[in-house]
């Protein structure tokens, strides 16, 4: 939802932003469970393996652990280099939507306390009139 610059910083209240954590994890675990089944389809179509070791080599490699063992064939290795590129980059899109969240209530908050924050007035100085001689 956009909002306009001239309607008031308003913080959610604990609960809304509780939901809105949750669709947020929804969002980023669906995700990860499409791209976790592309890689199964890609590894049992195309390297020809096992649902089980498809499943095993996916995940690996979509954790960021690397693959398991060895794949025979250009197009398996081929579809494994373009799955690995693709999981680094699945992993910080994930990251970034899991955090999106915790990071804008927290910049709101403080933003809020700058707008609620008073500067203090510089105390003036009482100089002593006698001075001037």
């Amino acid at each position: 939802m956009l909002r306009s610059i001239h309607e008031p910083l308003r913080l959610r209240s604990r609960r809304e932003f509780v939901l809105r954590l949750l669709r947020y994890v929804a969002v980023a675990l669906g995700f990860l469970l499409a791209s976790l089944g592309a890689g199964i389809l890609g590894y049992h179509y195309i390297a020809r393996l096992d649902w089980i070791n498809s499943l095993l080599n996916a995940s690996m490699i979509l954790s960021g652990m690397g693959p398991i063992g060895s794949l025979s064939g250009t197009a398996a290795k081929v579809f494994a280099s373009i799955y690995a590129l693709y999981s680094g980059v699945v992993y910080l899109a994930a990251s970034a939507v899991l955090l999106y969240p915790i990071v804008e209530r927290l910049l709101k908050i403080l933003h809020l306390q700058a707008l609620n924050t008073v500067p203090a007035r510089p105390r003036e100085t009482s100089e002593s009139s006698d001075e001037s001689e």
